[in-house]
């Protein structure tokens, strides 16, 4: 493979403020200007999309920021499409950041005759001439092995962690961990053992797809300050229906941790009426102006991490690494300083 004085940086069109921030972090790292390739993503009447590259990339490791996230099948195309105008310029090597992996959920047969949407997503990445990807909180980690290629999957818990130390400084022994449901327990004992803090679960029950018959609390939440943890919040519904459960089971104010914020239908509105005091997502998915405009919502940033993943993966240096606060203590350094 020859030799490239930098990574290259490339972004559909589904998150260019993320693909731009990560691109300043990176000049920040390497103390020399890291800019996204020029290049033009659009549509055609038909909604075809069309791809043009107006740089040289033979020879370059080239790295595609863009979340499939909504609308998934256009960003997902774009992804595509990037990577074959990119292999057919002979770029060296392609990487897919995906920051949110969308289908994810479809990663098994719920019923009979229905698809693994997952895996299907997976092979069309792969026969793209997408080499390896990185991603960021996978819904259910097992789909890293549907892919062929090498898939480094990000975690946000260690990022969450640094956050929730610096916002509730003094106040950590009233700090209560909560999964919304039993499926997420892994994730929210990862996070309860980094920051040293109980663990509860919501127990949730349902008569059918979209409604919760009823929310048992596992556990004792009075006079906690409790901190729901999840890989995604939609429409919002079970996690406002799990903060009213918690305050009614004794908890003394409730907050969410999400990494992506899906954020669908009427979820700004109902987490805006919540009982929840706040709620902390990440930027893999472009906030909205009406997400960006909740007084109870804040965004945490994932350039830092992204960047140093990407620097890393350039390096051919552990990606690991960075599942620990220790690694992104120094690299998140002024965000939470003090």
């Amino acid at each position: 493979m020859p030799t490239t004085t930098a990574p290259k940086l490339i972004s559909g069109n589904a998150n260019r403020p993320l693909a731009s921030a990560v691109a300043r972090r990176m000049s920040l790292h390497r103390g020399v200007n890291v800019g996204l390739v020029d290049a033009r993503v659009e549509r055609f009447n038909d909604q075809e999309i069309f791809v043009e590259v107006f740089e040289n990339v033979r020879g370059e490791d080239m790295f595609i920021i863009q979340p499939t996230s909504n609308p998934a099948n256009d960003n997902l195309m774009e992804l595509l499409i990037i990577a074959d105008a990119l292999r057919r310029s002979s770029a060296a090597r392609i990487t897919a950041v995906i920051p949110y992996f969308g289908y994810a959920r479809q990663d098994r047969r719920t019923k009979a005759r229905t698809p693994i949407s997952a895996k299907l997503v997976a092979n069309l990445i792969a026969n793209s001439g997408i080499e390896r990807v990185l991603t960021l909180d996978l819904h259910a980690t097992q789909i890293q092995g549907f892919f062929d290629i090498p898939v480094d999957n990000l975690y946000a818990s260690p990022v969450f962690a640094l956050d929730i130390e610096h916002e509730f400084k003094g106040r950590m022994d009233e700090i209560m961990v909560v999964s919304p449901d039993v499926g997420g327990v892994g994730r929210a004992r990862e996070l309860a053992k980094r920051i040293n803090a109980p663990l509860s679960i919501v127990d949730k029950r349902r008569e059918k797809p979209g409604e919760i018959a009823e929310m048992t609390v596992i556990g004792d939440v009075t006079g906690k300050t409790c901190i729901i943890v999840d890989d995604m919040v939609d429409t919002a519904g079970t996690l406002c229906k799990a903060a009213e459960v918690l305050m009614e089971n004794g908890a003394k104010e409730v907050h969410s941790y999400i990494t992506h914020g899906v954020m669908s239908g009427p979820a700004v509105e109902r987490v805006e009426k919540s009982v929840m005091k706040s709620l902390v997502i990440t930027d893999s998915i472009q906030p909205t102006d009406a997400v960006k405009n909740t007084p109870n919502i804040r965004i945490v940033p994932t350039a830092p991490m992204f960047a140093q993943a990407i620097l890393n993966t350039w390096n051919g240096t552990s990606v690991s690494s960075l599942f620990e606060a220790e690694t992104l203590g120094p690299i998140y350094e002024g965000t939470y300083a003090g």
